[in-house]
């Protein structure tokens, strides 16, 4: 007997966890929205209880925060901040491509290539959920294939902060290349090259010029 469940429902709390986290990410709901319960219910056409749990979610994740006496909002995000998490990036996925380059297979030479594809088509129709969940993907075959297990659980806490970053820098035009480009040539670097030195540079770059860019309007 299967009891596997191939194709689970969305529940509603995950549906309205995804739009409210959505609309911080893309800031439709800007640092410092004071986000009310009442408002949010009749936008997201939900419940008060639902609200309130999808809430405790996003304080995790570091997307709200909870101030006394005025209720939840949008987190704060200044340069501090920001710079912690680069770093953090920076050190998790320079390691992660470099063991990804060397546990390359050919299954995980075609995702990459899938996925970096996808990727292409979601920056040409400017799709910025397609682009954030596309990226998703592919850092997590890069992490997966490297056996980084436990960092990709790290970056996960750290996506939505991430994303939020993500968004705020790739419209820039300050970036010197895009980061479709940036990601292309770290990917490149693992499975056409199959460089892991080149494939940490790639990261290095990539990351090193999203927070100048970062940097530049946080301290704006």
């Amino acid at each position: 007997m299967n009891l596997k469940i191939e194709n689970p429902p969305v529940t509603l709390r995950e549906l309205c966890l995804n739009k409210l986290r959505n609309a911080i990410i893309t800031g439709y709901f800007p640092s410092g929205k004071r986000l009310v319960e009442r408002t949010l219910c009749e936008e997201l056409g939900v419940s008060r209880s639902v609200v309130r749990e999808v809430i405790r979610y996003l304080e995790a994740e570091g997307l709200v925060e909870i101030l006394p006496n005025k209720g939840p909002i949008v987190s704060l995000l200044d340069w501090e901040l920001a710079s912690q998490i680069y770093e953090i990036r920076l050190l998790l996925e320079q390691s992660a491509v470099a063991d990804c380059t060397k546990n390359l297979t050919d299954e995980t030479t075609t995702l990459l290539k899938r996925l970096l594809n996808e990727l292409e088509q979601a920056f040409a129709t400017d799709d910025i959920d397609l682009i954030i969940s596309t990226s998703a993907k592919l850092y997590e075959t890069i992490f997966t294939t490297a056996k980084h297990f436990i960092a990709w659980e790290v970056v996960q806490r750290l996506n939505g902060r991430i994303s939020r970053l993500r968004v705020m820098t790739m419209k820039s035009t300050k970036r010197q290349i895009s980061g479709y480009q940036r990601i292309k040539n770290m990917c490149e670097a693992i499975y056409l090259h199959q460089d892991a030195e080149k494939a940490k540079q790639a990261v290095a770059e990539h990351i090193a010029e999203a927070a100048s860019v970062a940097k530049n309007i946080l301290n704006a």
